[in-house]
């Protein structure tokens, strides 16, 4: 059986030494600690030189002083591999180092003639993975046979039990006869430079007024048992492509494209990546990438997205060089990823454009479907009728009464028991592939697989001791649900009072039990440590964030995607920075890139001016100073009035509270917990408790009301001003959960 051990590690080999001091902020990997005093500098561009994959690397090696490069000589585990190395400049050679043995190689860069050498350590893990995030899951199942080409038919069987595909290059183009792209056969041969163009070739206008043929590079291949994509303009297969020869349709930059979701999103690699093909993000230059694993409905795994993210990017920068920047872009699921990459692995991406948000997948969204669960059972089976549906949608603090049992059943994604007789409301072990519900875990199958966000995290969370379940920090205790509905004179203190004593709380089965449910202390610390719920204070302190939405608070069907969440993720990075001037909040834009919704391809392009900006930005400043002092003058917080004939952006100050035109266009609603009394950050996983005090409650109980209350909280209500009683931070950036023992926080063992 395994079980967790914490390893806080001492930084003791060469490599980790190396690797002990704050991370830059870019992808190339660093030179060990000895380079300082050389004059010679080796630095790996494709990633970190100890996370290196698939046996391939791109490396960069730089003379400091006067000496010609063209001296260098270079060492790869012994062997001289100077030949492979081209000029780049007169001062720096580069070359794709490949067929690295697994483990650790050893590069040495010198002039010739000379003692003065310059090694660097490099550490090898398969193309398959992990590198990172620990042992890969089992069961996994493959899906290339599913994955349909953007050239028609599908990618194939898998060569291995990793889901492994040959690489593979298309190209397609635009049928205006067909509106959709088609498979574009050039002919590889002289013959080619003869060939017509077919009849419907559709065109595409770049942001420059340039009008190209719209003929599209499509690269897909496997890393990390995903199933990637890279596409981009690129009008000839006779243009040669790689890091030193890019296509002239590219404008050097990337963008990163994920998929939302969560629920089912586990053993599984997936059958769609985020899209790639994205005309508008294709006129303005872009390359896009993304991956099966960077769709949260596949892969509700934020570390694992993390992992896949790093490895992608290695395989494009290592085929097409380094971009001149990288933005992510996603939306609800998509935002997970985006923030925590940013903040937890700086470097991977230089900014991120979100939309419909939330913070991260283990706090606010977590806490706030469970809450809803409690409260749904709560007003249906335990006191039916007992409260009005107005005051229902006050304990909640919902814009619409109809999320209490929508995002109820979003809760699904923490219940491992399936139960086909059960109410959507409290359904669970959700899996999309059909094999996977004849393995899930149940009281007659107690080792079957469990269907959770907590289950799928567990090299991160743990196991309960003696059992296969993951431990969870999750908790409720303490909770005083329905405090501001109280305060508000929405319910009565008998209201309050029967609520509270009877909600209870789940166990890790996600039964409703009559105790209220507390974390597991070693999940809850690791959760805040490993950045799982987002500290905001680290990558994303340092690059350039904007969060678009269209506004859902008010669906009449109910719906996750509350506008508080947006504001809980702005309040962290208050709360870590003192400021949050390079987050930027717009609301109610039309979502596109033409004429008819031209907002979101505004936000690409101020996003563009903001990056380059930071970029060119030579001054001494730190890279938090410098991505306030580079925000463009016409990007701000925003909303949109489209009450009349005509659309009105109101540029103002985003706020939850206030009396903003904006906040009458667009109210924030809060969450249970914030009712409750949660501060707007909502990162708090076990509050730290204090006694009742009648200071709480603007309505007055009687005597027997108060035992009551102390009957109800026999160990205190929470005193959310105290933060986790955990007292846990984040433990800083690049952190790993095993096999690379670099940075390595944690891992379980056998």
């Amino acid at each position: 059986m395994r079980k967790t051990i914490l390893l806080y590690t001492l930084l003791t080999t060469a490599i980790i030494s190396a690797c002990s001091t704050e991370e830059p902020m870019e992808t190339a990997g660093s030179t060990e600690i000895e380079v300082a005093r050389s004059a010679i500098f080796i630095e790996t561009l494709s990633t970190k030189p100890w996370l290196v994959t698939g046996g391939d690397v791109l490396v960069e090696v730089t003379i400091a002083d006067g000496s010609s490069v063209d001296l260098l000589e270079i060492e790869l585990n012994g062997m001289d591999v100077t030949h492979h190395f081209i000029n780049v400049s007169s001062k720096s050679k580069q070359a794709l180092l490949k067929d690295l043995p697994d483990g650790e190689s050893v590069l040495t860069a010198g002039l010739s003639g000379g003692n003065d050498l310059t090694t660097l350590r490099i550490t090898n893990f398969p193309i398959n993975g992990p590198i990172i995030s620990g042992p890969h899951q089992q069961p996994f199942y493959c899906q290339s046979e599913e994955f349909l080409l953007i050239s028609g038919g599908v990618l194939g069987v898998p060569s291995d039990a990793n889901c492994s595909v040959a690489t593979r290059v298309d190209y397609v183009y635009w049928s205006v006869e067909n509106e959709a792209f088609q498979p574009f056969s050039f002919l590889m041969s002289e013959a080619f430079q003869n060939a017509e163009n077919p009849e419907d070739l559709g065109t595409i206008t770049l942001a420059t007024g340039e009008v190209l043929p719209y003929i599209v590079r499509v690269e897909t291949g496997t890393v990390n048992r995903a199933i990637y994509e890279i596409a981009m303009l690129h009008q000839s297969p006779q243009e040669q492509v790689d890091p030193w020869n890019r296509s002239s349709s590219w404008n050097g930059k990337l963008v990163y494209t994920h998929g939302g979701g969560c629920r089912s999103g586990w053993y599984q690699q997936g059958n769609r990546t985020g899209g790639v093909m994205r005309e508008g993000l294709f006129a303005q230059g872009y390359a896009v990438v993304s991956s099966t694993l960077n769709v949260f409905g596949q892969n509700c795994n934020d570390l694992l997205a993390s992992e896949t993210h790093i490895m992608v990017k290695e395989r494009f920068i290592e085929n097409y060089g380094v971009p001149e920047y990288t933005i992510a872009t996603g939306s609800s699921g998509g935002s997970y990823q985006s923030h925590q990459t940013a903040d937890n692995y700086p470097g991977v991406f230089d900014g991120i454009i979100v939309a419909a948000s939330f913070p991260d997948v283990t706090s606010a969204t977590i806490f706030t479907v469970s809450d809803s669960r409690l409260l749904n059972y709560y007003f249906t089976e335990v006191a039916p009728e007992m409260f009005t549906l107005e005051q229902q949608r006050a304990v909640s603090g919902f814009g619409s009464w109809a999320s209490i049992a929508n995002l109820a059943r979003g809760a699904a994604r923490l219940d491992p028991l399936y139960q086909f007789d059960a109410s959507l409301e409290e359904q669970g072990g959700e899996v999309s592939i059909s094999a996977l519900g004849l393995q899930l875990y149940g009281s007659t199958s107690p080792q079957g697989i469990r269907a959770t966000v907590y289950d799928h995290t567990a090299n991160v969370y743990g196991l309960v001791e003696g059992t296969n379940i993951a431990q969870r920090p999750l908790d409720n205790f303490g909770v005083q649900y329905g405090l501001r509905a109280l305060n508000t004179l929405a319910i009565t203190p008998q209201q309050f009072i029967n609520l509270n004593r009877d909600i209870g709380g789940f166990d890790h089965d996600m039964n409703h039990v009559s105790e209220r449910h507390r974390a597991d202390p070693g999940a809850r610390k690791r959760a805040l440590e490993s950045g799982r719920i987002l500290n905001g204070g680290a990558g994303l302190s340092q690059i350039p964030i904007i969060d678009y939405r269209s506004y859902l608070d008010d669906a009449l069907d109910g719906n996750i995607h509350m506008l508080v969440h947006q504001f809980s993720t702005r309040q962290r990075l208050l709360n870590q920075n003192g400021q949050a001037t390079n987050h930027v909040m717009q609301i109610g834009g039309l979502w596109g890139f033409d004429e008819e919704s031209p907002d979101l391809g505004d936000l690409f392009r101020q996003m563009d001016l903001w990056i380059t900006g930071i970029q060119d930005d030579r001054s001494g400043s730190s890279p938090s100073e410098k991505v306030v002092a580079n925000k463009p003058a016409s990007l701000n917080d925003a909303c949109w009035d489209n009450t009349g004939d005509e659309r009105i952006k109101i540029d103002e100050e985003q706020t939850f509270r206030g009396s903003s035109r904006c906040n009458e266009l667009y109210p924030a609603y809060p969450t249970p917990r914030h009712v409750a009394g949660a501060p707007l950050a909502n990162n708090i996983v076990s509050c730290q408790l204090r006694p009742i005090n009648s200071a709480d409650y603007a309505v007055g109980f009687t005597q027997a009301q108060y035992a009551e209350l102390d009957r109800v909280f026999p160990e205190g209500v929470c005193d959310w001003s105290k933060g986790d009683v955990s007292a846990a931070n984040h433990q800083g950036t690049w952190r790993s959960f095993g096999p690379s023992p670099v940075n390595l926080l944690y891992q379980l063992v056998n």
